[in-house]
């Protein structure tokens, strides 16, 4: 294994970069407008990392191992420029896969430069067809066809494009079926994903799990699915391929099946905090290194030193630990 290894012997893949923390949907499981209403005050411009200070801080971490670079927010396409960044990531030597998780709202209008820019994949959170239940959900009242749009969109430009969907019992758990069939039709990759207690703010609620072994439960009534081996160490999601080989259906189950053990990922905030688990209180700062004139190999050291201390595995402790949480939309998901 290259690079630094933390306290459980987990080495550095992933590098997940929020661009902003500002988001147009409101869903409840992340941006509760109670909480994230117009009054609310999101980070300053000034306070963000400029493009310039991401693809450099990427840049030192290919080193540590990081390969793979996620781009996140909050909504990232409300990051202007967005293509010019993947452009600039793209090329950095070793710097294998670059992907971005988008509501789907912009994608439409942004695919083509992203595709040309050098982005490889894009996930599309899309948690009901049904367009009231998904107006509900955005907290917005956001169609859900120009959701739909613009993931035949990324598709049509050549993005390897999969969609994530979370799922609360008593909102959207009626929709696990029809998002199957869905993409089963479409030949697009689904994964559902366990309603998690990330952040202070959505009202978690065990009880609104709709947990793993259920959502398999339900998919077997009519689908004949065919369980895959992980991909790679660190792989946060189980998978099925369909058994006639048009896509797969992945589950994300850190509630009720926590694989903190093998993960992988690294986390940068917008404005340049690192953060070692999604669960996490704090961050450390790093802007603070890259605005301050020190060498590159400081900053290099001082994210190893970060790594090397790491032993993050909260979904395990779940119940056990009480902590505050930063909130998804500010750390990304």
């Amino acid at each position: 294994m290259n690079g630094p290894v933390d306290q459980l012997g987990r080495g550095m893949r992933d590098l997940r970069i929020s661009l902003t923390d500002r988001c147009n949907f409101r869903c409840r499981y992340c941006m509760p407008v109670e909480v994230f209403g117009p009054g609310y005050r999101f980070l300053p411009r000034e306070d963000l990392l400029s493009f310039e200070e991401i693809v450099r801080l990427t840049g030192l971490l290919v080193p540590l191992g990081i390969g793979k670079v996620r781009l996140t927010g909050g909504e990232p396409l409300l990051r202007r420029g967005v293509e010019d960044l993947v452009a600039m990531l793209a090329a950095i030597d070793g710097v294998q896969d670059i992907a971005l998780t988008t509501n789907g709202v912009l994608l439409a209008h942004h695919a083509e430069a992203l595709a040309l820019a050098g982005l490889s994949r894009v996930t599309v959170s899309l948690d009901a067809l049904d367009p009231e239940i998904f107006a509900r959900m955005n907290g917005v009242g956001a169609k859900v066809d120009r959701v739909l749009a613009g993931i035949r969109t990324a598709m049509a430009f050549g993005l390897k494009t999969k969609v994530n969907a979370v799922i609360q019992r008593g909102v959207n758990e009626g929709e696990i079926l029809p998002l199957a069939r869905w993409a089963k039709a479409e030949g697009i990759d689904l994964r559902y994903i366990e309603y998690m207690d990330v952040g202070e703010t959505n009202g978690w609620k065990l009880g609104e799990v709709v947990p793993a072994a259920e959502l398999l439960e339900i998919l077997g009534t009519e689908f004949d699915l065919v369980p895959r081996e992980p991909a790679y160490r660190g792989e946060v999601a189980a998978h099925w391929s369909h058994r006639d080989g048009t896509c797969e259906i992945g589950v994300i189950a850190s509630v009720t099946r926590p694989f903190c053990r093998d993960c992988q990922r690294l986390r940068l905030s917008a404005d340049g905090k690192l953060f070692t688990c999604l669960f996490a209180a704090d961050g450390h700062d790093v802007r603070g290194l890259l605005r301050g004139g020190v060498g590159d190999d400081v900053v290099r050291a001082a994210v190893a030193g970060i790594w090397t201390g790491r032993r993050d595995r909260y979904s395990e402790e779940r119940g056990e630990v009480v902590r505050p949480k930063a909130e998804m939309s500010y750390l990304g998901g």
